[in-house]
């Protein structure tokens, strides 16, 4: 770890300059920060399969990364998995790492710094492990893995999840029906990311696909969850200002014709990745 980038009792250094589109990512995470915990079964639920995941190795990693780490859920069981181990939870959003501050304790001290995972303040080779959990989608993936590959160290692994291009399909479809602006995010197949990887000079990257389905009352419902995780639409065509309320009834109307047993689901393709 580059000095000066945290230190050991986990003070939040500054974030650098971001991209244009990097800073709107930022903002959204960095306001659903204090909120972000009680709404986000999906990540809770993908994150504890991602550690489930991880190889149990004979030498345990000497420094951790936490790409995306958002309020610390995953730094801390690290931590207390890897206790000799240097822990560095990283993420762009100040308000997220301010709330995984609270994950804190004696036996899970791990760093936090504030920073774009396509800009790594690390030095070369001086990581062993690295993993990210549904921060891919956010980044340029070009320039992800190679930070990636820059700071791993030789015989290192990375662990990854990402959202595949079914991700909201139900949504997506309803709003095809309203208009032609892009109100979902478009995210990123297997094939690019290996392309990536392969890019950046990871050999054999491994991936396997699983389909999770939240479901939902009404749609105000889902649309609630994704503002208050911070997903909101970064894509190029996504509209300006406000949706009226015909739209957003049309588009809910046109959701309505994938309601089974009573309830609206919302498929998420979670892709797991490792090198």
């Amino acid at each position: 770890m580059n000095q000066g980038t945290g230190n050991p009792h986990g003070d939040v250094d500054p974030p650098g300059e971001l991209a244009p589109n990097a800073l709107s990512v930022r903002r959204s995470f960095d306001r659903a920060g204090a909120g972000y915990d009680a709404v986000a079964v999906l990540q809770t639920d993908v994150r504890e399969s991602l550690l489930q995941r991880l190889a149990s190795d004979a030498v345990a990693p000497r420094v951790i990364l936490d790409a995306g780490a958002g309020t610390g859920h995953a730094s801390h069981a690290l931590k207390c998995r890897y206790p000799l181990g240097q822990v560095i939870a990283l993420d762009s959003a100040f308000g997220m790492l301010r709330a995984a501050g609270r994950r804190q304790s004696w036996a899970g001290c791990f760093h936090r710094v504030c920073a774009d995972a396509e800009r790594l303040p690390l030095a070369d080779a001086s990581v062993d492990l690295i993993i990210s959990n549904l921060m891919l989608q956010w980044c340029d993936l070009d320039a992800v893995f190679a930070e990636f590959r820059r700071v791993l160290a030789p015989r290192g692994s990375l662990s990854f999840t990402s959202l595949g291009p079914d991700t909201l399909h139900e949504l997506r479809a309803a709003w095809a029906g309203v208009d032609s602006q892009s109100h979902v995010n478009r995210f990123i197949d297997i094939h690019d990311l290996s392309a990536a990887m392969v890019r950046a000079g990871f050999a054999a990257p491994v991936f396997d696909v699983e389909r999770r389905i939240l479901t939902y009352a009404e749609v105000r419902g889902l649309a609630v969850d994704l503002k208050a995780i911070g997903a909101h639409t970064v894509t190029a065509g996504r509209p300006k200002g406000l949706t009226g309320p015909r739209k957003f009834a049309a588009m809910q109307a046109a959701y309505e014709t994938f309601r089974r047993d009573g309830r609206l689901p919302a498929t998420y393709e979670v892709i797991f990745g490792r090198a």
